[in-house]
């Protein structure tokens, strides 16, 4: 075994050039891979931290059924209760209470429909990004009751500016009578999202429940983990907490469910995108190995003629091809690692760019982890050694006359 090793190992270099090439395509792929992995996994994080910031939240507590119904009825069951726990979660590092309705809003020039958004501007500011992405105006810095903050959409369908004055139209709570009020535009907002930008409207929660007729109580409270990847445990001990006495408590999978999908189809074409490469490897190995192997065939021929079994050559083979693969394999983790530490150094300006309903608002960053130098590497590996077989068989079954005859 060591002997064929060491020979397998010096065989591949008696083409030096053609050795290297090959290990530098093959190489170049698993780096592709690596850097891939690295991307995505970084994507994914800045994909799910821009669209649960911007407005809804890593997860939300409601009413059961109030997200379905948008019923104002379905207020929050025992919410002194739930602050008072959620207060003592060390998982959570922020939540915000929201009362919400359907609402009409008009202005002197035309009438549009909104989510109608009662909000704490200070906890606010530690869940969303509403305050950071104000455009004119400011968001909530008066103590005034009647400020209302809207998007640029839905102020250019009522063509109104800051300081204009508009009515809000909601129906209360019990008994369904209509309550209007008027406020004045203090600020507009653009997330580059038309849903967020042409169909909310923000005023403070103590008003929004004095219109509503529900008193003290909320209709959402959102939340902010320590961690995202807490959120993402569909099945954790933290949903089944809250969702009792009537409440529900569900994670941004279920609040975005688009979103999960974008993400798994982006998993979907890495994988497609890892078979391509695995495919184009094969062909470059297999190349390598018939080269070398129509090289010698007088080599194979004489040392079957003195003896050695099919097997023997085909073991041999098999070696170099694998030997092939670890100089393959170290360069291209170097060289995965070397680009992914680059661009961990100097990140990858997406901010402003939508996808899939999502705007990015901060540099994109890859994200090293210890599988993509494992599975990778070891798929590398296994996959080089099976390709191998094909040229390995070859020339295991060559025929002794005909090797010798070939290479006079």
């Amino acid at each position: 075994m060591g002997y064929t090793l060491k020979l397998a190992w010096r065989n591949i270099f008696r083409n030096k050039r053609r050795t290297y090439i090959a290990g530098t395509a093959i190489g170049v792929g698993l780096a592709t891979l690596i850097f891939t992995d690295a991307l995505i996994l970084g994507m994914k994080a800045n994909m799910i931290h821009s669209a649960t910031a911007a407005y809804s939240g890593e997860g939300q507590i409601h009413r059961q059924g109030f997200r379905t119904t948008q019923d104002v009825e379905k207020t929050i069951n025992g919410l002194e209760d739930v602050i008072a726990r959620l207060e003592k979660e060390d998982e959570v590092e922020a939540f915000t209470r929201r009362a919400i309705s359907f609402g009409m809003i008009t202005s002197p020039a035309n009438v549009g429909s909104v989510m109608f958004v009662g909000i704490d501007p200070e906890s606010e500011k530690s869940l969303s990004h509403i305050d950071n992405n104000i455009q004119q105006g400011s968001f909530f810095a008066e103590l005034e009751a009647r400020d209302i903050v809207i998007g640029s959409e839905l102020a250019d369908l009522l063509e109104i500016s800051l300081g204009d004055r508009v009515v809000v139209t909601v129906s209360q709570a019990g008994s369904g009578s209509l309550a209007q009020d008027m406020f004045r535009i203090s600020g507009v907002y653009h997330f580059n999202i038309k849903e967020m930008d042409g169909g909310f409207a923000f005023v403070r929660i103590g008003k929004a429940q004095e219109m509503l007729g529900i008193g003290a109580g909320v209709h959402e409270i959102a939340l902010k983990f320590r961690s995202l990847d807490f959120a993402a445990e569909d099945n954790a001990a933290f949903w089944e907490k809250y969702s009792v006495n009537g409440n529900e408590a569900v994670s941004w999978m279920v609040l975005l469910p688009q979103l999960k999908t974008v993400l798994d189809m982006v998993w979907i074409s890495l994988i497609f995108m890892a078979v391509l490469l695995f495919g184009i490897v094969a062909f470059g190995i297999i190349n390598t190995l018939f080269m070398s192997l129509y090289e010698r065939m007088f080599e194979f021929g004489v040392i079957r003629a003195v003896g050695t079994r099919p097997g023997g050559v085909r073991k041999l083979v098999v070696f170099e091809a694998g030997a092939l693969a670890v100089l393959s394999i170290a360069m291209g983790t170097l060289l995965g690692l070397v680009i992914t530490l680059i661009v961990m150094k100097t990140g990858i300006d997406y901010r402003g760019i939508e996808l899939a309903g999502t705007t990015f608002y901060e540099m994109l960053y890859p994200k090293l982890h210890f599988q993509q130098f494992f599975i990778y590497p070891a798929a590398v590996f296994f996959f080089t050694l099976l390709v191998g077989l094909y040229p390995a068989g070859v020339a295991a079954r060559m025929s002794i006359s005909e090797a010798l005859r070939r290479s006079l």
